[in-house]
């Protein structure tokens, strides 16, 4: 039998993903005239489920800010004086229906729950406190449920996409939020999670090739262990 233990996984240097689950060959770039900054707590720039590292592989523009003290991102440094600067906040006031993406600078906190919360309070008045009409329940299947309806930082950019109206930005990185749930559950050996994952996915109609690729790819790299 092929021993496993202290053997390492090796990993992409982009998705970080296994090797054998990266998903930069089905990577999308997203060019959008929302400016997207992301503020990162240092225990999320490493996680492969991270949905903020999907935002920052994803949008051509968008810039990473990590969260770590005493050297914490200033307002000087993130905010662009020429634009509006908007903070997701659930207590925020709800956003101004004529507002045009080019002119808003959206700062996103990605962090877990009590992390953002303190660094919510830190950049407290750096820009407008936007508060989004969020529905519906995540498809965020990762992690475990926090009390009361939590998204992830990416289900929190794909509300305000589409109520922008940014059609194409919302598909893509739709799209690409879920092929990340997917390849997670996989890497994870939880084919049945996966599985049920996909009943309810748009991936089964608009990214069949994918899924087929990265079976295929199972397929023949278990066929290389069994050779060696």
């Amino acid at each position: 039998m092929r021993s496993v233990i202290n053997r390492p996984t090796a990993r992409c240097n982009t998705c970080q993903l296994p090797l054998r689950w990266c998903l930069c060959f089905a990577h999308t770039p997203v060019c959008s005239p929302l400016q997207l900054e992301l503020l990162t707590h240092p225990r999320e720039i490493s996680r492969p489920t991270s949905s903020g590292n999907l935002i920052h592989r994803l949008f051509v523009t968008s810039r990473q800010h990590l969260w770590t003290a005493p050297n914490l991102p200033s307002m000087a440094s993130v905010c662009n004086p020429d634009k509006e600067v908007w903070i997701l906040h659930p207590n925020g006031n709800e956003p101004p229906l004529d507002i045009k993406p080019q002119d808003v600078q959206l700062v996103l906190l990605d962090g877990s729950w009590s992390e953002s919360a303190g660094m919510s309070r830190a950049v407290s008045t750096w820009g407008r406190r936007i508060r989004l009409p969020l529905s519906g329940e995540s498809r965020y299947w990762l992690r475990a449920k926090q009390e009361g309806e939590r998204f992830s930082t990416a289900e929190a950019l794909l509300f305000l996409l589409k109520m922008l109206k940014l059609d194409e930005a919302h598909l893509q990185l739709n799209l690409q939020f879920e092929l990340l749930v997917y390849a997670s559950f996989r890497a994870r050996g939880q084919v049945q999670q996966a599985q049920a994952f996909l009943q309810n996915s748009p991936l089964t109609e608009r990214m069949p090739e994918v899924l087929e690729q990265l079976n295929t790819k199972r397929s023949r790299e278990n066929e290389a262990d069994r050779g060696g």
